[in-house]
Formats: C-alpha cells, structure tokens, sequence
C-alpha cells in the first residue's frame, strides 16, 4: 500500500508517548512539537532552534512515526557517531556511512538499510551525493530528509559548504519525503537564503528564542592570558571544558601550561594527525580528560551535555561562530560560564588575515568582524539583548541578570567622565607613550610593582592620583577610551598613544561622556548539585558508576546518562523502578539497561547514610 508523502505508521503511538517511553522527557521545549507536527503533516519546514533547543528531536521522533527511512545530512564524522551511539542507548536503530568505517562495516551498514532494518541513516552531504548511495536509497522508501546544521547552505552564514548547496537537488530524487533544514545560528538573511535553495515557503519556518538563559556571559580584558585562565578554572576543579586560542602554537602552549600547573587537559587543532586528533576528542567526550584547548577546528560534532564553561582566549571571526561555539556550554540546561578574553590587538591580527581575502568574502569578513568588535567593546548593554538583536530578535528587558554588564549594573547613563579621562591620557603622556591599559592603571593606583618602579614611573605627577577608581573600572575606561578614538594601540606590543582627539581632551575642548562600571563584582554562582539540593557525595558515586557501565560499553558516560539526570537522581533518590521513571532522561529502554545499577548505588548510600545516624545517636 503507497501511503504517500508524510504517510504515518498504523500504531497508537505519539510524537507525546514517544517523548517519555523512549527518551526519558515529560515535555517539549518551545516549538519542537510544532516542528513535529508540520513534518509528520508532510510539510517541508525549517526550523532555527537555538543550541541545547532539542533540533535532534525534530526528525527523530517522525523517523519512529512515518513509515520508511528518515535520512539525516550531517557535516561531521564526529557528530554522526555520537548521535548514533545515543540512539542506540534509547533503542532506536539507527546508523551511520562515512570514511571511519570499514570496508565490511560500511557494506553491513548499506545491508541494513536496504533490508529496512534501521530507521535513520546519519551520511555527509558528500557522501549523499555519490551514486552508490544515490542508487541504495532508490531502493528503499525515504519518508523523511534532514538537513543538519543548514546555514552551511548559505554563503553569509559562517560556515559555508559549497557540498551544502546541492540538496536542492538531491531532495528531488525523493519527491515523498518531507524535507526539515535545522539549524542554531542563521540571521534574518541567511534564513531567506536557506528557503530559495531549498523553494521552501516562510509559512512552514518556526523560529524559537536565540536566547540561552543558563548561560552566563563575560567579555574581559586581557592582561596576560595564562593567569587569567589558571585563575578562573580554580572554580572548575573535575569539570569539563572548552578553551579557544587563535593558532595551534597558542593552543599547544596553554595546553602544556594548563598540564604543568595539574589540570586535565589536552590539545586539539588541524596540525595533530588524524588519531591524535580523534584520541584527544574521545578522551574529552569520555570524561577522562576534562579540558580541551582547541582551535575552531573543535567542536562542531560535540554534543557532549555537561560542559560548564567556554572560554575564548581570541577574538572568534563572527557573532554566528561565537554564538555556535558558546553553545557547546551547558547544553544540559544547568548553569554554564561562557568568557571572551578581548584585546585590541585580536582585532589587528584578523584584520590582517581579511586583507589576504577578495571581493564579496572580504566584504563578509569585515561585517562579521565589525560586528564581533561592536559587542566586546560595547559595556553599557546587557551581552545577551546584543546577541539576540544581530540574530533580529527583540528583548523587552534591559537587565538578564546573568552577563557581566548586567550583575555588575553597568550604569546605563552616559556619564562625564572627562576628568579621569584626563588622568587616563596624562599618564600615557607622561610615561613616554610606551606602555599598555595595565601599566597606566598601575600608575594611577600607585602601585609599587616592580614595572613601575624599574621606570621611577612612581616619580611621575600622576602616580596615586587615580585611587578614587578600581583597577577593572580604570580598564574599563580605556577600552572605551580606544573605542572612541582618543587612544590608539599598536598592534604588536599593545602600547597606547594618543590621537589628535585625545591632545583635545587634555587641553580642556572636548568632554568626554561614557560609562563608569560599578566597582562591586559578580558573586561567585554556586555548583550546579547545589541549585537543586543534590547530595553531592551521592552524585559523586553516581557518576563513577555511570563512567564504569559507558567503559565497559565503550561509549560516552553522557549517552548512558547526562548529569541532569544524576543530579535529579541525587536530589529524589528514586527506591525502584516505578520512581526510577519519573526522572528526567530515563525512558522505559533506559530504565530496563541502567535502572537497576544506579537504584543499587542510591540504595546502598542511603544504608550507609542510616547507619552513619544511627551510630550517631547511639553515640558509637
């Protein structure tokens, strides 16, 4: 019987039932069930939903209800297999054909998809363009084709691939299958480019919140990069992280550095053979390294859950590219710490790399950079409303509570700041035009660092003047200083100099009207375990069981369960398998494979915990 484009399997199930029996959710996330329901309908539909916003749901759960094949077009080795290794763990069969498999694994992959045994086939789009595969799914009814990551459709998006552009052309080799793009990061006009490749209609685009409220979101002057680093992943002791650096020597070095002073960490960018590469990113996706320091070639195939921070020690090339990769933090929900380390000199570094492009790819370059400048030097707007506004997207707040201009409360008012201005550019002045924002503060605060002193810079008229400001606010001011061109940097040594504009100020003509942040700083945010009353120690002994099952599995601990799941279970402590269920992510497959082992580990703690009360109280 032919049921048609869009046909649906005879049984009761439910886009609602499947959610809880097979992957563990009560509840959809915005707009994934309205996705669904337009694809199960039939209808091509692009859906832009914003990191951690469940995309994977919108084809997985109508590849289980319509009849046929759903095959998924993904960029990435890395991300097919990890998607593929969770479908498996909830029961789905699903599989994957691309250059990591061998000759026999990827002719026993072709049989069970033309056998009609696997409900999604993960494959490049190099890969679908290839007869042999063209001419395997000739053989077989394609009831649904997702376009992963779709704004590599799209040559303003920032991650183009001309490869991306010919399915318009394979979709028509399959006129019954609904077509679903998806993707996190596409402006208003990479969006209208999405839909006439594809000839979809606006009527079927369902786009959610860019905003991702768990994330917390900081642009920080850099001044010495390595301390910087070693002292914000004081608060991530055997958390799991992300580090970018512009080049591989970078990348290489902090790696090292970070390995010298105890951490647990690992380099990755292109110049690593292929099986360092794949060893490392294994490694990291295993919980058995815990930080990767990496160029942008890591982390577009990552979808590990439990990443607590992204820290950017370069400036990225574009808001889309900085956005995708701060997505890679908390895509659990729980509260994540995403950081950019910002220099002027970052700025000058790309800059030189754009002047090597031509044409409309320079043009494009430039806008993404000019954009990126924009956000890190504007402090007087909430990060998060900047992001949402370059995506078209209005916020009717001033103040998310979760950014550094927001926990800081920025005073939003212009204010006349002309006359540490002045003490800011005296010291410049007097100090030869030779030092950078840092060493001028230092001045300024009087202090008696060995810098200053080896320069007999505390002999200068200025040195102590500036004690009525903090160090941050004093940084704060030059980077507005520089912004507004009273100041320039030299792009190699970051030294400060003063414009004509600058001369002006000094000599009383010209006020200078900006933002003066409040001294106080953001408090420090507690562990996740703790937001929710967890019990750590139970935690604790929860996830070494989870690393011991994906072990001896040889999967990632998170594809058993991701640590909402442990934390949930640390805070209820479920008896058995009837309170087993109502924790988030355990679905009914899940709870026959793993439910008894973790039910064992909370059992045996809340013993040891009654017995420990008992001695108490007893007094042995």
């Amino acid at each position: 019987m032919n049921l048609g484009k869009g046909a649906i399997m005879g049984d009761m199930r439910t886009p609602e039932t499947i959610l809880k029996s097979t992957f563990g959710y009560d509840t959809f996330l915005p707009y994934q069930q309205e996705v669904i329901s337009n694809v199960l309908a039939g209808r091509d539909t692009l859906a832009i939903l914003p990191t951690g916003g469940g995309k994977s749901l919108c084809y997985q759960i109508p590849a289980l209800l319509l009849e046929g094949l759903a095959v998924v077009v993904s960029p990435l080795i890395s991300l097919m297999k990890d998607q593929v290794e969770q479908l498996r763990a909830y029961g789905v069969p699903a599989v994957f054909l691309n250059s990591s498999l061998s000759l026999e694994e990827y002719h026993a992959n072709m049989r069970m998809v033309q056998n009609g045994k696997v409900r999604l086939l993960y494959v490049a789009p190099e890969t679908l363009l290839t007869p042999r595969i063209q001419a395997l799914l000739q053989t077989v009814k394609v009831s649904l084709l997702t376009i992963d990551e779709a704004h590599c459709i799209s040559e303003w998006g920032h991650d183009f691939r001309p490869e991306y552009r010919q399915m318009a052309e394979v979709r028509r080799l399959f006129p019954q299958a609904a077509c679903l793009a998806l993707t996190a990061t596409a402006t208003d006009r990479v969006r209208a480019d999405i839909r006439h490749t594809l000839d979809f209609s606006s009527k079927n685009e369902f786009v959610a919140s860019f905003d991702r409220r768990n994330l917390y979101l900081a642009v920080v002057s850099k001044n010495g990069i390595q301390r910087q680093i070693l002292e914000k992943l004081q608060d991530y002791r055997d958390q799991s992280g992300i580090i970018y650096c512009f080049s591989r020597r970078q990348v290489d070095k902090l790696a090292a550095d970070l390995i010298s002073h105890g951490h647990s960490a690992l380099p990755y960018h292109a110049g690593l053979s292929d099986m360092e590469r794949r060893r490392n990113q294994d490694a990291f996706i295993r919980d058995d390294v815990q930080i990767i320091v990496a160029t942008v070639a890591f982390g577009m195939g990552i979808n590990k859950p439990n990443v607590r921070f992204v820290f950017h020690c370069d400036l990225p090339k574009s808001i889309e590219g900085y956005y995708q990769e701060i997505g890679r933090a908390g895509r659990d929900g729980l509260p994540a710490e995403c950081i950019l380390f910002y220099s002027y000199a970052d700025v000058a570094k790309i800059h030189y790399f754009i002047d090597q492009k031509e044409g409309s790819e320079k043009q494009t370059a430039i806008t993404h950079l000019n954009a990126l400048v924009q956000y890190a030097e504007n402090a007087a707007v909430c990060r998060r409303k900047q992001i949402l506004g370059y995506f078209g997207e209005s916020s009717e707040w001033n103040d998310c509570g979760n950014c550094d201009v927001c926990l800081s409360k920025t005073v939003e008012t212009l204010t006349d700041l002309t006359v540490p201005a002045q003490k800011f550019l005296l010291g410049i002045h007097r100090s030869g035009e030779r030092f950078g924002a840092g060493h001028i503060a230092d001045i300024l605060l009087g202090s008696k660092n060995q810098k200053v002193l080896r320069w007999q810079h505390d002999q200068l008229s200025v040195y102590g003047k500036g004690e009525e400001l903090t160090r941050k606010q004093w940084m704060h001011l030059a980077r507005q200083l520089l912004a507004m061109g009273y100041i320039q940097q030299s792009s190699e040594y970051r030294t400060l100099s003063l414009t004509p504009r600058g001369v002006e100020v000094l000599r009383n003509e010209v006020r200078v009207m900006g933002v003066l942040q409040e001294a106080g700083s953001p408090e420090k945010r507690a562990a996740v375990t703790q937001s929710v009353g967890a019990d750590q120690q139970l935690f604790n002994l929860l996830r070494q069981k989870r690393k011991e099952i994906a072990d001896a599995q040889n999967i990632p601990p998170y594809v058993v369960f991701p640590d909402k799941t442990l934390i949930e279970m640390a805070a209820h402590q479920p008896q058995n398998a009837a309170e087993m269920i109502g924790i988030y992510g355990v679905g009914e497959v899940k709870l026959r494979r793993y439910g008894k082992a973790f039910i064992q580990v909370i059992v045996n703690y809340r013993r040891l915990q009654q017995d420990a009360d008992q001695g108490v109280l007893h007094g042995t």
